[in-house]
Parts: C-alpha cells; structure tokens; sequence
C-alpha cells in the first residue's frame, strides 16, 4: 500500500518524473523531518565509559580476537545479480552511473578523515604509505582513485567476474601499476588467511576498509564488522556508505530509482538489508570501533550529482576507528585474573 501510495505522488507526468523525485527529496531533506543531527561531529563515547565498562568491553575484544569465523556475508542471490552485471562496471551512463558520481563525495571523505588520522605529507600523494582494503570492490570504481591518491590498495570481490573487470580496466593505467591489486574472495576468507598464519599479518593488515553501497547487499552483518576489526591496525578506519531503513529511503531508493527512474536495475536492493546509523553505529561499538562521524548523502538524479546534507533519511557515509588496546586496562584485567 505504502509502494502504491508513493508511487503515485512521484509519478506526476512522465515528462517530469526526475523533477518531481527532486523535489520530494529536496522538500523533506530542507526541513529536516528526518535528520539525525550528527553532521561530522566527533564522537565520544568511548572516553565517557567508566572503568568497568572498559574492562568489559576488552574481555568482549580478546573473546572475539580468538573467534573463528563460521558465517558468511555472502548472500548467493546477490552474486548471481552482480555477476550478471559484470562487464557493465565502467559504463558512465550505464547501470553504475550513479556510483561513477558518488566519487566526487566518498573519495574525499575517505582522504581527508584518513589524513586527519595520518600526518605524514605526501605531496601530490597524500594517502603514500597507506595499505587501504576495498571490499566488495566490483569493478573497482572506487579502488582506482585511492590508488591514485597514492594509497596501495587492495580491492576484494567474491565476484570473479568483477574482479576481472577491475584487473583489465586498472592495467591500462600503468600509474596503478604497483598500488593496485585485486583477489576475488570474501571479507572473511581474507581475515581467515591472515588469522591462520597462511599470510604475514603484519604486512597485511590495513589501515583502512572501505565498504561503499556494500553492507546492504551483505547475508550477516555480525560477520563483516568482526571480520573488519580482525584486519584493521589498532587505530585503522573503516568508512562505509550505505541506505538508511527509512519509509523515505524505500519510496526513493526502491520505488523512485529502480521501479520509476530505472536509475539502478530493478531488484538491486532489499529494504530489509538496509540498516539505520543507529543501528550500524551499535554494532560496531560491539565490535570495538568508535564512531568518529556520520553524513547524510542524497542524489539528485536529474543533475546525476551527489550532495552533502544533514539528514541520513536516504543515504549516509559513517567513518569509525577501531580501539587500540588500553594497556592499563590489560594490566589490570590479568592482576584480576591471577587474583582469582
């Protein structure tokens, strides 16, 4: 009923249907029904914790440092789609238009939280030095331009087709050679193999993980949060861009973009695998990472560009750090142990 309801405010004529999607978004976003006034602002919420509830939070960490990993984050349905949508990854004005113009926001999201991280100078490189993890990388429209910016990077997809797609669109390039490289595999097959010794962990793990318009496609949420934690440096980014669980968010991102606009295939998304940033935020926190800041994102699909804005109605970037150990906190931890 909601799908119809807003099927029919949208239409208008068929002459206007991008005009009128815009102002629908324009209109609701202005007035902030659904903002969730967070902008860029630094989170504190682990310095607030008191002493117990550190304590706690690092025997949540050695437990899950020692877990094996028995899920999956694949959900097979979805191999099937991309797979089918393999050779189309670098097509501007194809199915992926859309991600070819969030680039103009996620990779300066991504340098400049990672450079407020990292203070090394790098002139004309400013990420130089840096190991970055693209998972769910596709055809590598977003590996490429971290590559770029000098990171080395590493773009992962369970897609083997993707992943072919990335490596011959990135070797015409041969500015990449040397800071690009891909494998067609999960996020948890990577975290076995450096957590199984079957690679060297310190050169492999990372200082960043990106999962751009990844989690909503993911089979266990659980999994992809511990398995980012197990790879990342103590201090390591993870940055995620994804679709919010909102009324607003399926009458736009289901019903305008793939039913209406056809700006994506129909069938991309699942309203059930969207998750809001409270509820990403939550589950990070379980897995030892703290929120630095959340971002509203919206698209105007008439220009094709994307925007900042203060409401996370529709889509959202998020920028989390993972804990360092609290070395006073282990030192007590293991006096209480041989205590007892």
């Amino acid at each position: 009923m909601f799908a119809n309801k807003s099927g029919r405010v949208m239409l208008g004529s068929c002459r206007r249907k991008a005009i009128s999607v815009c102002s629908v978004v324009q209109s609701l976003v202005g007035n902030n029904l659904f903002s969730w006034n967070v902008g860029c602002k630094q989170r504190t919420l682990w310095l607030q914790m008191n002493v117990a509830e550190r304590t706690q939070q690092r025997a949540v960490h050695r437990k899950l440092s020692t877990r094996a990993v028995h899920q999956t984050t694949v959900d097979p349905d979805e191999l099937k789609r991309f797979r089918l949508l393999a050779s189309k990854w670098w097509d501007e004005n194809g199915e992926f238009k859309a991600l070819h113009a969030m680039n103009d926001l996620r990779v300066p999201f991504i340098r400049d939280n990672l450079l407020n991280m990292h203070k090394a100078q790098h002139p004309g490189k400013p990420l130089a030095g840096l190991r970055v993890l693209d998972v769910g990388c596709g055809g590598g429209l977003l590996t490429e331009p971290l590559g770029r910016l000098g990171a080395s990077v590493l773009g992962i997809d369970p897609v083997e087709e993707n992943i072919g797609t990335a490596q011959l669109h990135s070797s015409c390039d041969p500015h990449l050679g040397g800071r690009v490289s891909y494998r067609a595999c999960t996020l948890e097959e990577l975290s076995a193999d450096v957590a199984g010794g079957e690679t060297d962990r310190g050169d492999t793990m990372f200082d960043a993980v990106v999962a751009s318009e990844v989690v909503e496609h993911l089979a266990d949420l659980e999994t992809f949060a511990f398995c980012c934690s197990r790879i990342l440096k103590p201090g390591g980014s993870l940055f995620i861009t994804t679709i919010n669980k909102t009324n607003l968010s399926y009458a736009l991102a289901i019903v305008a973009a793939e039913q209406l606009l056809r700006i994506v295939p129909k069938g991309t998304h699942d309203w059930e695998k969207f998750i809001s940033p409270v509820e990403l935020e939550r589950l990070l926190e379980s897995n030892c990472f703290s929120v630095q800041s959340v971002q509203g994102m919206m698209y105007n699909p008439a220009s094709g560009a994307w925007s900042w804005t203060n409401s996370t109605a529709i889509n959202y970037a998020l920028h989390a750090v993972k804990l360092a150990e609290d070395p006073q906190t282990d030192k007590a931890d293991n006096s209480a142990a041989s205590q007892s």
